[in-house]
């Protein structure tokens, strides 16, 4: 089958691979479709993987074509979407639930062989089996959703007639826009580097949307903000952005130390904020209702989607589109798709 396959860092080839062969409680995927996260860049032009070569992609969808052994509840051809961590199920963590948290995870895309490519195997356990009408390209968005979701709940959730922030209008941010005025937010603050992205969080729903840098009007501090771009100017921004009493929730993965400056310690120490930290999108029982709510949202079309993708191409232009997001700081792109 063809693979793109990580080498090392930035060393991306279109290859041909053994198919892969299901075994017991395994289903064997044609992939329908896969999205490039932002995880991925690093990942594949700079740190690398936990092991490699490997075959990156973690937010996928795709059909049934085999059934391995003792596997029951699914037929060939069923769409399904597939939560990317095999959690050990065992540890202290994943007693309680929380499977974001498993000290001995396996994961698709950067421990195991991922989905840019044509076939992959998954357990029947990381299964969610799509409604039907679902668009593949929907079902394979649920992890970034998922995510949001997670990092809301994380922060204790949005009461009728809170206000919102978000900070990174990526994919990630931009559903967490929608989750806000879903759970009953009055308005939503955006702030991005970015004036497209922008545009993208005003198709998402965001009220009110700044350049980052921009001073706020002091009535805009929010009761709960959402930080996806894991810049240290951006954490900083999220801490000093919110409400008394507000609640700060942290996605965004930053690449070097992060200080807080002494006027985002003193807003976040005397205005009592709370500050969370959010990894992963993962509860019980396993993938948890912040899977299982998203895919229905997405299918529904209550959560809009659509308009994130800018790119939507076959799985032979991945080595050069990522050749160009490391060469080209001019290439704008929100969610890129690949189709095998």
């Amino acid at each position: 089958m063809r693979a793109a396959v990580l080498h090392t860092p930035g060393d991306i080839r279109l290859e041909n691979v053994d198919k892969p062969v299901p075994k017991a409680n395994e289903v064997l995927l044609r992939v329908a479709a896969v999205g490039v996260c932002g995880s991925d860049l690093p990942r594949m032009l700079i740190k690398g993987a936990h092991k490699m070569p490997i075959i990156c992609g973690h937010e996928f969808s795709g059909h049934i074509e085999e059934l391995g052994a003792s596997v029951t509840g699914f037929a060939r051809g069923d769409l399904v979407t597939v939560p990317p961590m095999l959690p050990c199920g065992t540890c202290d963590q994943c007693a309680t639930g929380n499977f974001s948290r498993c000290r001995n995870y396996d994961y698709f895309g950067s421990r195991r062989d991922g989905a840019y490519a044509e076939w992959v195997c998954a357990p029947v356990e990381n299964l969610l089996k799509a409604p039907a009408g679902c668009d593949p390209r929907a079902a394979a968005m649920v992890d970034p959703a998922s995510i949001a979701l997670h990092a809301i709940w994380k922060a204790g959730g949005v009461r009728m007639g809170d206000r919102g922030a978000v900070i990174g209008c990526g994919p990630i941010g931009l559903f967490a826009i929608q989750w806000m005025l879903l759970m009953g937010a009055r308005d939503v603050v955006a702030i991005d580097v970015s004036e497209q992205k922008l545009e993208l969080a005003r198709q998402a729903g965001a009220t009110h949307t700044f350049l980052a840098g921009a001073d706020l009007p002091k009535e805009l501090l929010a009761d709960i903000i959402v930080e996806a771009a894991g810049h240290p100017t951006s954490v900083n921004a999220a801490v000093r952005l919110a409400a008394p009493g507000g609640h700060v929730v942290f996605i965004g993965i930053p690449v070097g130390d992060v200080p807080l400056t002494n006027a985002a310690f003193q807003h976040f120490l005397r205005q009592e904020v709370s500050l969370h930290g959010s990894w992963n999108s993962f509860g019980a029982p396993y993938p948890g209702p912040q899977w299982t709510v998203t895919l229905d949202k997405l299918a529904s079309g209550a959560l809009k989607w659509e308009f994130m993708i800018t790119h939507d191409l076959e799985l032979e232009e991945l080595p050069g589109i990522f050749e160009r997001l490391r060469t080209d700081r001019e290439f704008f792109f929100s969610k890129i798709m690949f189709h095998p």
